[in-house]
């Protein structure tokens, strides 16, 4: 989908639909990516997904980073923060990783307040970090790590939601 903080002036790719029905996988623990289906209606209103970015030459290093794009008759309903906040819980069940990360443009001030409504926290800003539609821009970074996934119990006290942390040899 192609939108006023996603036109990076490359050809555009085939639809996620048209790869699925080729057969094509879609998920794998490096990248990936996924429809954004409406419950109500079926209706595709968009696609997310993620890539790999490290840290640092071991695997501990590596982090996901999402990306989401939705029709423009879906944006400012919630449908965003909900996906960015299933599918940072998800990659973070499903992978041996301890951060999610996410970036939006500076003035991209919807993306920015739905992802924290998602519970990704606000990093800091990189500049001049993405060349889009003819000139550079500043990001704002956020990550979701494991340890912002906790809930209340019925006493409120924080319990730690994801009890299946994986845990490497050597690490306690």
């Amino acid at each position: 989908m192609h939108g006023e903080y996603n036109d990076f002036g490359m050809p555009k790719p085939p639809a996620l639909a048209e790869n699925l029905a080729d057969g094509k996988r879609m998920v794998r623990p490096d990248r990936g990516a996924l429809l954004v289906v409406r419950i109500e209606d079926d209706a595709i209103i968009g696609d997310i997904g993620w890539h790999t970015v490290s840290y640092g030459p071991n695997s501990e290093s590596r982090a996901l980073n999402i990306g989401l794009a939705l029709i423009p008759d879906a944006r400012g309903k919630g449908y965003g923060t909900e996906t960015q906040r299933l599918m940072g819980e998800l990659l973070l069940d499903l992978f041996d990783i301890e951060r999610v990360e996410a970036s939006t443009d500076v003035e991209n001030v919807a993306e920015q307040r739905s992802l924290e409504k998602a519970g990704f926290t606000r990093e800091g800003v990189v500049r001049r970090a993405q060349f889009r539609a003819g000139t550079y821009h500043d990001l704002v970074t956020y990550s979701l790590v494991r340890s912002d996934l906790t809930s209340t119990d019925a006493d409120g006290l924080d319990v730690e939601a994801d009890s299946r942390k994986a845990t490497r040899p050597g690490r306690t």
